[in-house]
């Protein structure tokens, strides 16, 4: 298949409004068809998307692979696609007796998906899934921090998709700006919050719905009732995987008072299970994706007291994976979404503090929990409000693909994976049928007592 032509980006806007009107994408039969072509496409390309991972952030093998991870949620749409679009039944009142009523899924049109740099192909093409599967076409824009894997996608992308279907924008953020200028039917942003500021004033102006999957200061608590050192790993892994570039990462640390010092002999001990004792010649730990990012990060050091880490090499974009102590809430690292391999521990003693502090900052798009403890888990989770909760582990609750997976207030809004992605990019169409072999009259004028006490009895029941 040939790739795209030269077009600006309203004529390709108005190709894929063009196609769409056809009405070839509301047939099932071709919307697994084009599930099917991207999940061959993906296998196929598995080999250049590593190694593309590896270029961009230098990322292991291992952990490069999870980009693949999007394999998951195609298959789980070819497989339930058939029972997501099925219209359900609705129940009637008797004010419209006889009748029937129903909701049927419909695709909006023309999607725009942006990209983060972070995991450049996972969070492109698991988004695509649900575009796909709920019958739209997509203009994908993929992020300029992550060159090699944008080329990646642009590819194979280009391969297996006619553009008036599915078609790649490269560019910058002036790209960004002129794509967020035309009118689409939905806009799937991933990225920063400030970001998503922008992409969300920038739809308002069409009234085009978002969904904006962005971050936040994920808290994590834990007590001494868990056990240290599966906890200790699990959280040095959530954490320092991608070189902390993940938007789910755990940002800092409760931990009770009474077992801080036992937890940090495990937090080290795990980091050097994890890297050994020079994490910059490990090859299984990531490097910052750019200069800009490293520099964000260096002066976050300063906060607090380092404990383990600290280390930086600009020339290889190095940070090492970092533990802070003596961490207090008006420190920068604290300010704002770390995103990178800075962990900070602070303590406390009493849990209702602790609730009420993380209380006064935004809705993080995390919230973990380290206990055995039914209790302490409901206490947290009844207080704090966060886009998703997973407790005695981290990251892993994004590996269930039922699972909607979404922020709210600062870290986002709306959901996908599974059906939730389905259902993100569906327009859930209302229809009311009622018979037309008798007429009721109540409800005509000339409105009498006998009428009007039928309408108050429908009311009200009495």
């Amino acid at each position: 298949m040939l790739a795209s032509p030269t077009r600006t980006i309203p004529a390709l806007l108005q190709s894929q409004r063009d196609f769409f009107a056809t009405g070839k994408t509301l047939d099932r039969a071709f919307r697994l068809q084009q599930l099917e072509r991207l999940q061959t496409a993906i296998v196929e390309n598995q080999e250049k998307i590593v190694a593309a991972v590896q270029t961009d952030l230098g990322r292991a093998p291992f952990e490069a692979y999870f980009e693949i991870a999007t394999l998951t949620e195609i298959k789980l749409a070819i497989k339930q696609l058939k029972n997501w679009m099925k219209p359900r039944k609705i129940a009637t009142s008797a004010d419209v007796f006889p009748a029937s009523a129903w909701v049927q899924p419909e695709p909006l049109g023309v999607a725009l998906i942006i990209g983060p740099w972070n995991y450049p192909f996972q969070l492109m093409m698991s988004p695509l899934v649900g575009a796909i599967a709920a019958g739209n076409c997509a203009i994908l824009k993929p992020s300029e921090y992550a060159p090699s894997m944008s080329k990646v996608v642009t590819d194979l992308v280009e391969s297996i998709f006619e553009p008036d279907y599915v078609a790649v924008v490269e560019g910058d953020a002036a790209t960004s700006q002129e794509l967020l200028a035309q009118k689409f039917d939905h806009i799937f942003f991933t990225g920063g919050t400030e970001i998503g500021r922008i992409v969300m004033q920038a739809a308002a102006k069409h009234l085009t719905p978002v969904t904006l999957e962005l971050g936040g200061k994920s808290p994590c608590f834990v007590d001494g009732s868990v056990r240290l050192d599966y906890a200790a790993k699990r959280i040095a892994w959530g954490k320092f995987i991608n070189a902390g570039q993940t938007c789910i990462a755990p940002d800092y640390l409760l931990v009770e008072a009474s077992i801080k010092d036992e937890f940090v002999v495990q937090l080290k001990k795990a980091i050097g299970e994890l890297y050994g004792e020079n994490p910059a010649a490990s090859p299984d730990y990531a490097r910052i994706v750019n200069q800009r990012q490293l520099d964000r990060l260096k002066p976050l050091l300063a906060s607090g007291k380092v404990i383990v880490g600290g280390e930086v090499n600009e020339g290889d974009r190095y940070l090492a994976p970092t533990v802070l102590d003596e961490v207090n809430w008006g420190d920068a690292v604290m300010e704002s979404e770390i995103f990178g391999p800075i962990l900070p521990i602070m303590t406390y003693n009493n849990l209702d503090v602790a609730i009420a502090q993380v209380k006064q900052r935004p809705k993080p798009l995390a919230l973990y929990i380290f206990s055995k403890s039914q209790e302490y888990q409901t206490q947290i989770t009844t207080a704090i409000s966060s886009g998703g909760v997973c407790i005695n582990d981290t990251v892993m609750q994004v590996a269930v693909s039922n699972l909607p997976f979404g922020g709210v207030g600062d870290s986002g809004t709306g959901s996908y994976h599974g059906k939730a992605s389905f259902d993100t990019f569906s327009h859930y169409r209302s229809f009311l049928k009622r018979s037309i072999r008798f007429d009721l009259d109540w409800r005509y004028a000339p409105y009498n007592e006998s009428r009007f006490k039928i309408l108050k009895k429908m009311v009200t029941g009495k």
